[in-house]
């Protein structure tokens, strides 16, 4: 028996030292059989996971999985005064932060390469998405008006960064509420606190009660990694640094294309391959939507 553990112990050393030395090839062997060294087949993403509320001093906050690629997505609101341009509308600010925590090559003291190109990226979706009506966040027409700030952190960086960000910013949205307000004798929109209870108000609130921010659509995304002719979809960070060829899908809760990113990469995605792409994000819509849908029951019921 100690024989065979040992050299069970012996074969598995063997198997990680080749996938150290050779991980294109020891990826290419599982692309062989069709399936992926964690045990998906090539199009199934990983288990995910979203948590609503998850701080408590945030106006919406969303903890999500996707494997063990970690975001904490939090918002917080505060009162500006709208631009002329704009006087009834308000704003979203996104930071996107990666800190060393979230990976051995983020280094402390250093940016991270990709965290300005996500922040972007979610800047752009976000908002060409149609998901927020920014004339949801007014208060008072060009006096006053919402201030969304959006900071997403990145606890654990193992691979579809983007479609973890993307997902913990619309969960955060989800959760978000939006506090009671109330002009005083100066005509400056103060909090009405929830421990006021009947205490009277000099000013009657600009808005009655805590409200749901209305989300028009909501989008989601999924990135595919292309490699020879084999696509596989929510590409770990192992994956992603082998192959390097990714395309990142994002539709809105209708299926509709939002938008289509390719930063590159030696593999030319050619129509069908996009084509492919659009259809496995199409499954992945609806796995995301049922998981949002049910945690916002879950928090509703809590």
């Amino acid at each position: 028996m100690a024989a065979a553990g040992g050299s069970d112990l012996s074969s598995e050393m063997e198997v990680d030292a080749f996938r150290h030395l050779f991980p294109l090839r020891f990826h290419e062997r599982h692309l062989l059989k069709s399936i992926r060294p964690d045990g998906r087949t090539l199009g199934k993403a990983r288990d995910t996971i979203i948590s609503l509320g998850a701080v408590t001093s945030a106006n919406g906050s969303a903890l999500t999985k996707i494997g063990c690629t970690t975001m904490l997505a939090a918002i917080k609101l505060e009162v500006i005064t709208p631009t002329v341009e704009s006087p009834d509308e308000g704003c979203i600010a996104i930071d996107f932060h990666m800190p060393p925590i979230c990976s051995p090559i983020v280094r402390p003291g250093r940016p991270a390469d990709a965290a300005p190109v996500v922040a972007k990226q979610l800047s752009d979706t976000i908002l060409s998405s149609g998901m927020i009506d920014l004339k949801e966040l007014s208060l008072v027409s060009g006096k006053a008006a919402w201030m969304a700030y959006l900071d997403i952190y990145c606890l654990d960086a193992e691979g579809s960064l983007f479609d973890a960000a993307l997902l913990s910013a619309v969960a955060a949205f989800s959760h978000l509420q939006i506090p009671v307000v109330s002009l005083n004798d100066e005509g400056r929109i103060v909090l009405i606190s929830e421990d006021n209870g009947g205490g009277k108000l000099e000013k009657e609130p600009v808005n009655k009660e805590k409200r749901k921010l209305k989300l028009a659509t909501i989008p989601f995304s999924l990135t595919c990694v292309l490699h020879k002719n084999y696509i596989l979809a929510d590409p770990t960070a192992e994956e992603e640094s082998i192959m390097e060829t990714l395309v990142t899908v994002v539709l809105d809760s209708s299926s509709q294309l939002v938008s289509l990113y390719k930063p590159g990469g030696p593999v030319l995605a050619h129509t069908s391959a996009i084509q492919d792409c659009v259809a496995l994000t199409r499954q992945r819509l609806k796995e995301l939507q049922k998981i949002l849908n049910e945690a916002i029951s879950d928090m509703e019921v809590d």
